[in-house]
């Protein structure tokens, strides 16, 4: 008798304990991918499984509804694999050992892969029934999602006919999402050369920022630790001279840096106004954001005289100016949902190599041209010092669509289920819309699922509850789709 047993939606949860019992960590989706194909093979539905292991599962309309326009159900059939450390389970080889806690279903030691085996075991309870109402059917079912949206980036959709797009990948019922933002990696390097100078060294740390994802936390006004750090820096620069030895904070491009370090070179006679103009601008920052970022400080130590390495004066200034004046944080709201950051960039990395200083920004815009507007002034600004810039790890947005039918579809589903409106929003990270947004033209989507909690961790928990409503609300569409 499996965990779910008698639990509604009886085939959906039938389905997700299969998923469960099988391993389908990112990188590792070749059982759960074969599964789906012998799935199909079993009901003689058409199916597509490319080289890296995408599967596409067709199905026709039911009777009445088979001039229908075709839907496509999509999600990702891979899910963050971690344990804890108690845990022997090899995840890799061995499933999970699903549990339920009240409302809630968890795994024993592991995550649960509810994001994104909810969505998958969704559109299997459709291809597998014979009751429910729908149009033609295209299910897309698609790899490490988790790892860079690399299923969605590869996948062939010119054997797709549906304009209309039902993503399962969200983790709040009641929400549906239609928008996200495309974005890029952009990595502005200053060239310098070093030389001695008979200074004093000073260190300065910040840290206790409050930090956060860059797209989900930009729009919350906190500090930027690297961005603090260049106001710091141009400070000293302008008011008592000095060269930078080194300049490095952060640790991924897109989470708001929490901590950024510097150590500078001084001129004996200059330390103690030097400290002053730290303290003072360290002060002046701490008062500003006081209720974003009541926890930052600051560290300072002054080294002995002596021969020094230091960068040049040239570097210095264009290091520092660009810390100071480079655009960071919220460029532009959506007018059309003026709660939604439309674009945005964060220097999420300040590291100091061994003949280069690189600053890399998370860029994001649900609108295309902003986010390459947006690189080109990175480009631009950059070279002015002599640098340049690397972009990489582009992925598109997902622009929102003013006049949908499918979102107004769903919202009238939703409103006669439970008898009251949905929340209708964008965000600003990345989701696999985005992709199939940018290879199917004029595609109409939305994004939605059951409430989940602590997703990606070990105590990540799908509500039973909501799952049961969020399917009734997935048949509703589908037999709305007429």
């Amino acid at each position: 008798m499996g965990v779910l047993e008698g639990k509604e939606p009886e085939k959906v949860f039938r389905f997700f304990e299969e998923i469960a019992g099988i391993p389908h960590g990112s990188g590792n989706v070749k059982q759960i991918s074969d599964y789906l194909v012998e799935f199909a093979k079993k009901r003689n539905l058409k199916y597509r499984q490319d080289e890296k292991l995408n599967v596409i599962i067709w199905k026709d309309g039911t009777p009445g509804y088979e001039n229908a326009d075709t839907v496509i159900l999509q999600g990702h059939m891979d899910m963050v694999a971690v344990k804890t450390a108690d845990c022997d389970k090899d995840m890799k080889k061995e499933g999970l050992e699903l549990q339920t806690d009240g409302d809630f279903l968890c795994a024993k030691g592991t995550s649960l892969g509810g994001d994104n085996g909810i969505a998958v075991a969704y559109a299997l309870a459709v291809l597998d029934s014979d009751t429910i109402a729908h149009p033609p059917v295209e299910a897309v079912f698609t790899v490490d999602e988790e790892i860079g949206l690399l299923g969605a980036a590869y996948i062939d959709t010119s054997d797709l006919k549906g304009r209309k797009l039902l993503n399962m990948d969200s983790e709040d019922e009641g929400v549906f999402t239609v928008s996200c933002a495309g974005g890029a990696t952009v990595e502005c390097i200053l060239s310098y050369h070093r030389a001695p100078t008979n200074a004093r060294i000073i260190e300065i740390k910040i840290d206790g920022f409050t930090g956060g994802h860059s797209g989900v936390e930009i729009d919350k006004g906190r500090a930027n630790a690297n961005c603090i750090m260049g106001r710091i820096l141009l400070n000293v620069f302008q008011n008592v001279g000095m060269r930078i030895v080194s300049a490095n904070g952060g640790e991924k491009d897109n989470a708001i840096a929490k901590i950024s370090e510097a150590a500078i070179a001084v001129l004996p006679e200059t330390v103690e106004k030097t400290k002053e103009i730290i303290e003072h601008t360290f002060a002046e920052v701490k008062e500003e954001y006081q209720s974003t970022d009541p926890n930052a400080k600051i560290q300072i130590n002054v080294m002995e005289e002596g021969l020094c390495e230091a960068i040049s004066d040239m570097a210095t200034l264009s290091v520092v100016v660009s810390l100071a004046t480079m655009p960071n944080g919220i460029q532009r709201m959506n007018p059309d949902m003026p709660q939604m950051v439309q674009t945005s960039l964060n220097l999420g990395i300040l590291k100091t190599d061994e003949k280069t200083v690189t600053l890399s920004y998370a860029v994001r815009s649900s609108k295309e041209t902003e986010k390459n507007f947006l690189i080109e002034k990175l480009r631009a600004m950059t070279e002015i010092f002599g640098g340049e810039i690397k972009v990489s790890g582009a992925y598109p947005g997902w622009e929102y669509k003013a006049d949908s039918t499918l979102r107004d579809t769903a919202v009238k589903a939703y409103e006669s289920l439970y008898g009251k409106e949905p929340v209708v929003e964008g965000i600003h990270a990345g989701l696999e819309c985005g992709m199939f947004a940018d290879k199917i033209e004029n595609l109409d989507a939305i994004s939605f699922g059951p409430s989940m909690k602590d997703v990606h961790t070990t105590d990540e928990k799908l509500s039973i509850s909501s799952t049961e409503r969020t399917w009734k609300l997935l048949v509703k569409i589908l037999e709305m789709l007429k």
